[in-house]
Protein backbone atom coordinates (compact mmCIF):
# COMPACT_ATOMS: atom_id res chain seq x y z
CA UNK A 1 0.00 0.00 0.00
CA UNK A 2 1.77 3.34 -1.12
CA UNK A 3 0.92 6.19 1.49
CA UNK A 4 1.56 9.72 0.34
CA UNK A 5 3.64 10.17 3.54
CA UNK A 6 6.59 8.06 2.83
CA UNK A 7 7.08 10.28 -0.63
CA UNK A 8 6.73 13.59 1.63
CA UNK A 9 9.51 11.62 3.65
CA UNK A 10 11.53 10.82 0.52
CA UNK A 11 11.24 14.74 -0.50
CA UNK A 12 12.63 15.49 2.70
CA UNK A 13 15.52 12.82 2.70
CA UNK A 14 16.50 13.57 -0.96
CA UNK A 15 16.69 17.32 -0.69
CA UNK A 16 19.19 16.61 2.73
CA UNK A 17 21.24 14.30 0.47
CA UNK A 18 21.64 17.62 -1.84
CA UNK A 19 22.77 19.17 1.00
CA UNK A 20 25.60 16.89 2.35
CA UNK A 21 26.44 16.30 -1.87
CA UNK A 22 26.79 20.13 -2.08
CA UNK A 23 28.48 20.87 1.68
CA UNK A 24 30.79 18.06 0.57
CA UNK A 25 32.17 18.49 -3.31
CA UNK A 26 30.36 21.87 -3.98
CA UNK A 27 28.32 20.26 -6.72
CA UNK A 28 24.54 19.80 -6.91
CA UNK A 29 23.04 16.83 -8.78
CA UNK A 30 20.74 19.45 -11.38
CA UNK A 31 17.99 17.38 -11.92
CA UNK A 32 17.97 16.32 -8.21
CA UNK A 33 18.02 20.23 -7.15
CA UNK A 34 15.22 21.15 -9.74
CA UNK A 35 12.82 18.57 -7.51
CA UNK A 36 13.65 20.19 -4.40
CA UNK A 37 13.32 23.73 -5.39
CA UNK A 38 10.44 23.37 -7.75
CA UNK A 39 8.53 21.89 -4.53
CA UNK A 40 9.06 24.91 -2.45
CA UNK A 41 6.90 27.29 -5.10
CA UNK A 42 4.16 24.32 -6.07
CA UNK A 43 2.26 25.51 -2.62
CA UNK A 44 -1.19 25.01 -4.53
CA UNK A 45 -0.16 21.29 -5.91
CA UNK A 46 -3.41 19.46 -6.17
CA UNK A 47 -1.94 16.51 -4.93
CA UNK A 48 1.43 15.31 -3.04
CA UNK A 49 2.91 13.59 -6.68
CA UNK A 50 2.05 17.04 -7.73
CA UNK A 51 4.40 19.23 -5.10
CA UNK A 52 7.11 16.85 -6.59
CA UNK A 53 5.93 16.74 -10.56
CA UNK A 54 5.57 12.85 -10.00
CA UNK A 55 6.40 10.25 -7.71
CA UNK A 56 9.30 9.04 -10.04
CA UNK A 57 11.06 12.06 -9.60
CA UNK A 58 11.77 10.87 -5.76
CA UNK A 59 13.32 7.63 -6.74
CA UNK A 60 16.84 8.43 -5.01
CA UNK A 61 14.25 9.63 -1.87
CA UNK A 62 12.66 6.33 -2.05
CA UNK A 63 15.93 4.15 -2.17
CA UNK A 64 17.71 5.84 0.89
CA UNK A 65 14.32 5.33 2.76
CA UNK A 66 14.66 2.20 1.71
CA UNK A 67 18.41 1.98 3.03
CA UNK A 68 17.64 3.81 6.10
CA UNK A 69 14.87 1.10 7.44
CA UNK A 70 16.96 -1.90 6.21
CA UNK A 71 19.85 -0.44 8.21
CA UNK A 72 22.22 0.33 5.69
CA UNK A 73 22.05 4.22 5.75
CA UNK A 74 25.47 4.71 4.01
CA UNK A 75 25.67 8.50 5.51
CA UNK A 76 25.50 8.45 9.47
CA UNK A 77 24.98 12.74 8.39
CA UNK A 78 22.02 11.91 7.20
CA UNK A 79 19.58 10.89 9.87
CA UNK A 80 20.67 13.27 11.89
CA UNK A 81 20.27 16.45 9.53
CA UNK A 82 16.56 15.19 8.77
CA UNK A 83 15.99 14.73 12.55
CA UNK A 84 16.84 18.61 12.94
CA UNK A 85 14.79 19.56 10.33
CA UNK A 86 11.80 17.53 11.44
CA UNK A 87 12.09 19.51 15.18
CA UNK A 88 12.59 23.03 12.96
CA UNK A 89 9.27 21.80 11.72
CA UNK A 90 7.69 22.13 14.45
CA UNK A 91 9.24 25.61 15.84
CA UNK A 92 8.21 27.00 12.28
CA UNK A 93 4.56 25.28 12.99
CA UNK A 94 4.51 27.63 15.94
CA UNK A 95 6.09 30.89 14.62
CA UNK A 96 3.10 32.66 12.82
CA UNK A 97 5.17 35.69 11.70
CA UNK A 98 8.11 33.80 10.49
CA UNK A 99 5.55 30.80 8.47
CA UNK A 100 3.74 33.81 7.28
CA UNK A 101 6.54 36.09 5.90
CA UNK A 102 8.53 32.70 4.19
CA UNK A 103 4.98 32.23 2.57
CA UNK A 104 4.86 35.68 1.27
CA UNK A 105 8.66 35.62 0.17
CA UNK A 106 7.85 32.68 -1.88
CA UNK A 107 4.54 34.00 -3.46
CA UNK A 108 6.57 37.06 -4.09
CA UNK A 109 9.28 35.44 -5.82
CA UNK A 110 6.88 32.74 -8.06
CA UNK A 111 6.74 34.76 -11.20
CA UNK A 112 10.55 34.95 -11.41
CA UNK A 113 11.32 31.89 -10.42
CA UNK A 114 8.88 30.91 -13.39
CA UNK A 115 10.75 32.87 -15.55
CA UNK A 116 13.82 32.01 -14.64
CA UNK A 117 13.40 28.67 -13.48
CA UNK A 118 13.39 27.63 -9.76
CA UNK A 119 17.37 26.32 -9.66
CA UNK A 120 18.42 30.08 -11.40
CA UNK A 121 21.33 31.21 -9.36
CA UNK A 122 19.28 34.40 -8.86
CA UNK A 123 16.53 32.39 -7.73
CA UNK A 124 18.33 30.51 -5.36
CA UNK A 125 19.91 33.08 -3.41
CA UNK A 126 16.77 35.09 -3.03
CA UNK A 127 15.82 31.30 -1.55
CA UNK A 128 18.62 31.75 0.44
CA UNK A 129 18.78 35.04 2.03
CA UNK A 130 14.70 34.50 2.98
CA UNK A 131 15.89 31.25 4.71
CA UNK A 132 18.81 33.42 6.29
CA UNK A 133 16.01 36.38 7.55
CA UNK A 134 13.68 34.01 8.88
CA UNK A 135 14.10 30.16 9.44
CA UNK A 136 17.60 30.10 10.55
CA UNK A 137 16.66 32.45 13.53
CA UNK A 138 14.59 29.35 14.99
CA UNK A 139 16.25 26.93 17.06
CA UNK A 140 17.26 23.92 16.75
CA UNK A 141 19.09 25.67 13.90
CA UNK A 142 20.07 22.62 11.24
CA UNK A 143 24.34 22.39 11.63
CA UNK A 144 25.43 21.65 8.36
CA UNK A 145 29.03 19.92 7.63
CA UNK A 146 31.46 19.30 5.24
CA UNK A 147 33.99 20.83 3.66
CA UNK A 148 35.18 24.08 4.74
CA UNK A 149 36.46 25.10 1.15
CA UNK A 150 33.12 25.05 -0.02
CA UNK A 151 30.87 26.39 3.24
CA UNK A 152 32.71 29.44 3.17
CA UNK A 153 31.90 30.37 -0.37
CA UNK A 154 28.32 32.36 -0.38
CA UNK A 155 26.73 30.73 -3.49
CA UNK A 156 27.37 27.11 -1.67
CA UNK A 157 25.63 28.72 1.66
CA UNK A 158 23.20 30.33 -0.24
CA UNK A 159 22.30 26.83 -1.93
CA UNK A 160 22.00 24.76 1.22
CA UNK A 161 19.64 27.57 2.57
CA UNK A 162 17.42 26.98 -0.10
CA UNK A 163 17.66 23.19 -0.26
CA UNK A 164 17.04 23.44 2.84
CA UNK A 165 13.88 25.39 2.29
CA UNK A 166 12.73 22.35 0.46
CA UNK A 167 13.32 20.02 3.20
CA UNK A 168 11.36 22.02 5.33
CA UNK A 169 8.93 22.14 3.11
CA UNK A 170 8.59 18.14 2.98
CA UNK A 171 8.72 18.40 6.41
CA UNK A 172 5.80 20.63 6.77
CA UNK A 173 3.66 18.19 4.47
CA UNK A 174 4.82 14.89 5.93
CA UNK A 175 3.09 16.57 9.47
CA UNK A 176 -0.19 18.02 7.35
CA UNK A 177 -0.60 14.22 5.70
CA UNK A 178 -0.50 13.00 10.01
CA UNK A 179 3.71 12.09 9.74
CA UNK A 180 5.34 11.55 13.40
CA UNK A 181 8.41 9.92 14.18
CA UNK A 182 6.89 7.28 15.57
CA UNK A 183 6.27 5.91 12.04
CA UNK A 184 9.56 4.68 11.98
CA UNK A 185 9.46 2.91 15.23
CA UNK A 186 5.68 1.74 15.20
CA UNK A 187 5.13 1.47 11.27
CA UNK A 188 8.20 0.94 10.23
CA UNK A 189 6.63 -2.70 8.39
CA UNK A 190 4.06 -0.62 6.97
CA UNK A 191 6.79 2.45 5.81
CA UNK A 192 8.37 -0.32 3.96
CA UNK A 193 5.56 -1.65 2.06
CA UNK A 194 4.90 1.92 0.94
CA UNK A 195 8.32 2.64 -0.66
CA UNK A 196 8.35 -0.84 -1.77
CA UNK A 197 4.75 0.26 -3.62
CA UNK A 198 6.14 3.47 -5.14
CA UNK A 199 9.12 2.37 -5.61
CA UNK A 200 6.98 -0.45 -7.94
Amino acid sequence: MSDDRTLALAGLAQALKQVRRIAETGQADAAVLATALDSVFRIEADSVEGVYGGANRLRDGLLLLRGHLAGQGEDAQLPKLALSVTQLERRFATAGPIADRVHEGILELGPRASELGSSHPEVISALGALYAETVSHLRPRVMVQGNPHYLGQASVVAEIRAILLAALRSAVLWRQLGGSVWDFLLRKRALQQSVEGWLG
